[in-house]
């Protein structure tokens, strides 16, 4: 694969293309960070950026929250709705078209800005989480998991993409205070395989 084809991979093109079949692409189960991490704050408004088929908008809506899902891709949006409509719970949800990279929160606030496994392929991730948290309501969580580097994905041509909890501080604006800073290691399976990798694992409350 060349480092165009890499690229692409990451462009909403190629995620309108995933989407379009009939099979899931995800589990629809929610990531395991969101259940630790959020299980214990009080609900309220949420945004969940990148949320793809809609598995952590789901479950969030389950516990209470008024969620927004937020994607780049119209295809996997319809599937998320379509998802909610399935899970009884599309009158605690609706959805924005937006690409994370060039976001603008417009004006609008949420008590948790949640973003999961999106990954850019110039490393700009911590301009993105810094875009993110200028919707994090006062006293709001902003959340941020992804793939640590590893030579998991080293074939996939993936690592540049790839972010340390740590490598996403110098984001955040002013007012923030990191919560949890962590690599939290997890057993997956990946082309019929078990490997272990790291979660990074980026919670800050807005104080200011």
């Amino acid at each position: 694969m060349s480092e165009n084809d890499g690229r692409e991979m990451f462009e909403p093109e190629s995620w309108e293309e995933r989407y379009a079949g009939e099979e899931k692409v995800w589990s629809g189960n929610p990531n395991p960070q969101l259940v630790a991490d959020v299980s214990a704050l009080t609900p309220g408004t949420a945004l969940d950026v990148g949320c793809g088929e809609g598995g952590d908008v789901i479950w969030l809506a389950q516990q209470g929250w008024t969620v927004t899902g937020a994607d780049f891709s119209a295809n996997g949006l319809a599937r998320a709705r379509r998802h909610a409509e399935e899970a009884g719970v599309a009158d605690r949800t609706s959805w924005w078209q937006v690409d994370a990279r060039t976001f603008d929160a417009e004006g609008r606030e949420f008590d948790l800005v949640t973003c999961h496994f999106l990954h850019t392929p110039d490393g700009s991730m911590v301009e993105v989480a810094g875009r993110l948290a200028t919707a994090v309501a006062p006293r709001g969580h902003l959340l941020v998991v992804g793939h640590a580097p590893s030579e998991v994905f080293e074939h996939h041509n993936h690592h540049d993409a790839m972010f340390l909890a740590a490598d996403l501080l110098p984001g955040l604006p002013d007012g923030f205070e990191p919560v949890v800073v962590e690599q939290r290691p997890r057993s997956v399976v990946r082309d019929g395989v078990q490997v272990d990798i790291d979660d990074s694992t980026l919670l800050a409350r807005r104080v200011g």
